[in-house]
């Protein structure tokens, strides 16, 4: 007798209540965010292709810091090099609550997002590498399609006024994370320069010394955020990306609560400073790097050369491929059976939502192309009409389902008895029960008092009982 087949589990099912929460919170900062980002991009663009772009050039190329040290950058630079190690410092975070407390936790249930982050980073590098390659292209630019930027994504939703359930939500935020986990490591292998070891030395006394005051309890912003800058400092000397401190600053901040707590102390960092990250520093980044010329011939140079072809095609295409297949060969694979409320097109348009690859896909470009800046500008380009196609198709997608969407938002958020938790997630409680079979009796009451009053009314009328 054969031996009966190991159980299916659920993809995209109810998230446990603590998740859904931390989501809800999380997505709400970086939705305002990325409404941010739009426009600080949309007046980049604008501000650099007005008979102000000479204005736009002085200020980004405007150069400000202690020469002393090493850091007589340009605002441009300070962007890109600055403002995103605070970027990158929350996404540190997040991957370390993913890791010890959220979807990344489980092996099993972890399995299914990562496999369709690391497709959806394989396939637009292959695609990029095919385009460029055949058209005889550089071949240096492969990683620039590879990013998601989870706040322009949710800028998209929010525009479009498309509500995902919040399932579909975590997966997008966790490929965001995994997908950062990667290009932070590409970042670190590809982008790093001739090494200073005196300065890199000094950064990993200061990390150590980050980490040993935190296992030691010490408390004070005051001391963090001196010795963050002189890690920062020190980091951006020695050759390795400035970014990849505030990676390692986040990932050392504790993501486990204790039965003191409310929260752990990485859940109220990132609260603190997720809004710093995605109302300020991130649409500065924007606002600084996504001025480039948007002529007629240079829209037609992203679709003619190779590389920014590569870019837009990999964005595009690559991402929406790598992760929409990634994802059904890993719960063919894994016996994962898709959540009976959502159908496989509602993974594709996720997908396709995961091309907007502006952020990340912006600096690793600055950084791949940075020996020649007509190039850089119109790969910049390149990420700009990438992303915005990713967007409108994934908009169009979307709003196919809008009205599944939106009974299945009101579903989740229903709280008919008024305790402050979804009734969804009460269906096992006998007190919710209770609670509900109470106010139905109470309605009940309510109606059998109006309909005596009604009857006693028509009576009084001379009409029929």
């Amino acid at each position: 007798m054969a031996a009966p087949s190991p159980p299916s589990r659920k993809f995209l099912g109810l998230l446990p209540l603590p998740e859904r929460n931390h989501l809800t919170d999380a997505l709400r900062t970086e939705t305002v965010g990325g409404v941010l980002l739009l426009a600080a991009a949309i007046g980049a663009l604008i501000w650099a292709n007005t008979p102000l772009s000479g204005s736009y050039a002085f200020v980004r190329d405007f150069r400000a810091g202690p020469s002393s040290l090493g850091l007589d950058l340009s605002l441009e630079h300070w962007a890109s090099d600055g403002l995103l190690a605070v970027f990158f410092f929350v996404a540190g975070i997040e991957l370390k609550r993913e890791l010890v407390a959220g979807e990344l936790r489980d092996p099993r249930t972890a399995a299914l997002p990562v496999i369709a982050a690391l497709s959806g980073m394989a396939a637009p590098a292959l695609v990029y590498v095919l385009v460029s390659g055949v058209g005889g292209g550089s071949l240096g630019g492969w990683a620039v399609p590879t990013a998601t930027d989870i706040a322009f994504a949710l800028a998209v939703l929010a525009v479009i006024g498309t509500s995902l359930p919040s399932a579909l939500r975590a997966f997008l935020l966790t490929l965001a994370v995994v997908d950062d986990l990667f290009a932070i490591l590409i970042i670190a292998v590809f982008f790093t320069g001739d090494l200073n070891f005196a300065a890199l030395g000094g950064a990993f006394a200061g990390l150590a010394l980050f980490w040993l005051l935190l296992r030691k309890g010490v408390r004070g912003w005051y001391v963090y955020v001196p010795l963050g800058l002189v890690v920062w400092g020190l980091m951006y000397n020695s050759g390795v990306h400035a970014t990849i401190a505030g990676v390692a600053m986040g990932l050392m901040l504790r993501c486990v609560r204790r039965e003191d707590e409310r929260r752990s102390p990485g859940e109220r960092v990132e609260h603190l400073v997720r809004p710093v990250s995605a109302g300020l520093a991130v649409p500065l980044f924007a606002l600084l790097s996504a001025g480039v010329p948007v002529s007629g011939g240079a829209l037609g140079a992203v679709f003619t050369r190779p590389e920014t072809l590569g870019v837009v095609l990999g964005l595009v295409a690559g991402k929406a491929i790598g992760v929409f297949g990634g994802t059904w060969l890993a719960a063919r694979f894994t016996r994962a059976e898709l959540n009976d409320d959502l159908a496989w097109p509602d993974v594709f348009a996720v997908a396709v939502l995961a091309g907007i690859g502006f952020t990340v896909s912006l600096l690793i470009g600055e950084l791949a192309f940075s020996s020649d800046p007509v190039l850089t500008d119109e790969v910049k380009a390149a990420v700009l009409t990438g992303s915005v196609i990713a967007a409108v198709l994934a908009g169009v997608l979307l709003k196919l389902r809008v009205r599944r969407y939106r009974a299945l938002c009101e579903n989740e958020e229903r709280d008919e008895d008024l305790d402050g938790i979804p009734d969804i997630y009460e269906q096992d409680d006998p007190g919710y029960h209770l609670r509900m079979a109470a106010l139905y009796e109470a309605k009940a009451a309510e109606h059998r008092r109006l309909a005596e009053h009604a009857g006693a009314t028509r009576e009084d009328r001379g009409g029929p009982a």
